[in-house]
């Protein structure tokens, strides 16, 4: 089964690079990092169904970006554990847009094709609003992602207000999640008590994400 999916990926991958190459940001867009503080780079990348997805269209709504990859031991400790779940479920109901993002280029640990992502997202029992597929890496390159999971979270206004870990267990240890700070929940309460978090970058553990190389 593993094998057909690695021939099934390398069949679709240069389609798959092509459609995200077409949507993804824009001039100006290319030149912009995400810093804490700042606006978050804004982008328009295509979602697990083929569809559009720009961030610039949530500006009115908190918004929280998670870098993933399913086969990540330390992805696994938070979605087999249900915390990952937990946070989204709960992001919802307080207004926030999640977005899932996957970097993984094609042929490579974690990348997936739409389909293989609707599933991963259904069995896993998942709450994003979308799954965004960037196999280019021209998203994850511009928000500075270096891990999965990898977190951003950005205010109602587009200001990018946290990124980096999840909390502050670098393990891949599920029992460490129960008495672990989560930055992300600390950073989601500044954001919807209108102040700044205390903690407003960290640094990002997990598995590297496996971005296509540079073009020169």
């Amino acid at each position: 089964m593993q094998d057909f999916m690695l021939s099934r990926r390398a069949a679709l991958g240069a389609a798959g690079i092509a459609a995200a190459a077409a949507v993804v940001g824009g001039p100006a867009s290319a030149l912009e990092t995400a810093k804490p503080g700042a606006m978050a780079p804004d982008f328009t990348i295509t979602d697990s169904a083929g569809k559009p997805v720009s961030l610039a269209s949530f500006r009115g709504k908190p918004v929280i970006l998670e870098w993933t990859n399913h086969d990540c031991p330390y992805v696994r400790k938070h979605y087999g554990a249900g915390n990952m779940q937990e946070l989204q479920r709960d992001a919802a109901a307080k207004g926030f847009v999640w977005l899932t993002m996957i970097s993984s280029a094609p042929g490579t640990q974690g990348h997936v094709l739409g389909l293989e992502a609707d599933q991963l997202t259904a069995s896993r029992k998942a709450a994003p609003l979308a799954v965004l597929l960037d196999p280019t890496g021209q998203v994850g390159r511009m928000y500075g992602a270096t891990a999965t999971p990898h977190m951003y979270v950005i205010d109602k206004d587009g200001r990018l207000v946290y990124m980096g870990a999840i909390d502050d267990k670098p393990t891949t240890n599920p029992a460490d999640i129960k008495s672990a700070t989560s930055y992300v929940r600390a950073a989601m309460t500044a954001v919807l008590e209108g102040k700044v978090p205390s903690v407003t970058s960290t640094r990002a553990y997990g598995c590297s994400i496996k971005y296509a190389p540079l073009r020169s």
